[in-house]
């Protein structure tokens, strides 16, 4: 009953995490004060949002050719996993009238009936904590599956699902009115039946375009359609005490950028595939990905980090999240005075001490500029071993 109770709370809300430990010493922030202002990039035509927002990568898809130095193209005769049918390749891919157009072709190519195209963006445009806006229109017919998605670069947590999928907009055309947004980590996935998702009813998915959306900040990711949210994932860390960050929020890592269109396979060919649909198309107007400028943004440190408890996992320790007026970026953690290592989110668990040591732990808050808030209260810990 108390794992029931557990994973119903967290449909909502999940753990934090904590970062690669750091070099002993004292901690210099990752991005330190005098965090030179950003300039937005050239080909962006929106290089500007309001909040502070600043394009750092885009692609309007305004040239003759796809721009192989943002885009990779997959190669993949086995479906791309999932039980899919298509074969990916670069020849189903190619820009029209200034959109993207993925095609997918009734068509026997290496082993397989269906083609398609996979690209992703992957050493070519890596992002942590951004907001990306996508304009696309679905394709039409039962047996597609287009998503626009997002994967870890160097997998640091494990394999799929242990480092995180970010699963922006998802759409099966046998269910043509509804759009989806999910995550899938070890804990939260649909092979566990465990998957954490939204999804929001929209008209004319596959006539007009839409625009999908994601802001990834530490601890949050949202997503929106036409600028509304319908999805958000959370973490607070005295719902999760029982095992390590990363198997229920590992978004603390840079990901990289998919758009594909699948044909069939365990979601998108659950009601079969319709050959009459062919060709199937998945056009994208433009992707943009931005940055908030805190440089200019950022005027104040953050709040003192509070109510320090221990864990329910070995050797742990989480508190109050502390605020700040542009997000906290890590915090830095004190043994006895000195400087531990770092934490990305409000937990922490402790390695190689001293077992049966009693430490003096307090936590430091660091935003995006440098800016720290003072050291909270002391926790009593007696590392176990």
């Amino acid at each position: 009953m108390k794992k029931i109770i557990i994973i119903v709370l967290l449909l909502f809300i999940l753990v934090g995490c904590e970062t690669t430990p750091t070099d002993s010493g004292e901690p210099t922030p990752s991005v330190p004060n005098g965090l030179e202002p950003l300039t937005a990039v050239d080909d962006c035509d929106v290089p500007t949002l309001e909040g502070g927002w600043v394009c750092i990568w885009a692609d309007e898809f305004e040239g003759p050719d796809i721009d192989e130095d943002k885009w990779n193209f997959e190669i993949d005769g086995g479906g791309g996993g999932n039980n899919e049918l298509q074969y990916y390749r670069k020849e189903n891919a190619s820009i029209e009238n200034g959109n993207l157009i993925i095609t997918a072709n009734r068509e026997s190519f290496g082993g397989r009936q269906y083609t398609s195209a996979r690209m992703t963006t992957k050493y070519k445009g890596t992002f942590e904590y951004v907001r990306i806006v996508v304009s696309a229109k679905m394709p039409t017919g039962r047996g597609t599956w287009p998503a626009i998605w997002m994967m870890p670069l160097m997998n640091s947590y494990g394999g799929w699902p242990n480092s995180g999928e970010i699963d922006i907009v998802e759409y099966v055309g046998y269910d043509p009115t509804r759009i989806h947004s999910t995550i899938h980590t070890k804990r939260f996935n649909h092979i566990l039946g465990t998957q954490i998702g939204f999804n929001k009813v929209v008209e004319n998915l596959d006539t007009e375009f839409h625009e999908y959306e994601m802001i990834w900040s530490p601890g949050n990711i949202q997503s929106f359609h036409n600028g509304e949210k319908y999805a958000e994932f959370n973490y607070v860390a005295q719902f999760t005490q029982d095992a390590p960050y990363h198997e229920a929020f590992p978004f603390d890592q840079p990901f990289y950028l998919i758009l594909n269109l699948a044909i069939g396979g365990n979601w998108g060919g659950v009601q079969g595939v319709d050959d009459s649909i062919f060709p199937a198309t998945f056009e994208i107007e433009h992707v943009r990905v931005y940055k908030q400028d805190y440089a200019v943004l950022d005027n104040e440190a953050p709040t003192t980090p509070e109510d320090l408890q221990l864990a329910q996992l070995k050797n742990t320790i989480f508190w109050k999240r502390s605020t700040d007026d542009y997000g906290v970026e890590e915090y830095a953690v004190y043994l006895d005075g000195a400087f531990h290592r770092y934490a990305s989110l409000n937990q922490i668990t402790f390695n190689g001490l001293i077992a049966g040591e009693t430490y003096q732990v307090q936590i430091q808050a660091v935003d995006f500029v440098g800016r720290t808030s003072e050291l909270s209260d002391v926790l009593l810990f007696t590392y176990s071993g």
